[in-house]
């Protein structure tokens, strides 16, 4: 059996078009539809939703996220 290694960049690549949760470095979390990155992690998602100390503060139809305040982002799971 072969299991081919993931680098972090084929995982963004399948996630596009996915619902993610990006978290700050400030602690606030965003959640939304990724729409894209670039090779600096800025990224740019849809239908989001901004989390403030874990209560919902806004909601935004698209948003931009500049890759240098990401600490992460992960593929929204289903529950």
């Amino acid at each position: 059996m072969s299991l081919r290694k993931q680098t972090p960049s084929d995982f963004l690549k399948q996630i596009i078009g996915r619902p993610v949760v990006v978290k700050l470095n400030s602690g606030v979390i965003y959640r939304g539809v990724l729409a894209c990155l670039n090779g600096y992690m800025n990224i740019a998602i849809e239908q989001t939703e901004e989390n403030v100390n874990g209560q919902l503060k806004n909601k935004y139809g698209d948003a931009f996220l500049r890759g240098n305040n990401v600490l992460y982002n992960t593929q929204k799971r289903k529950v």
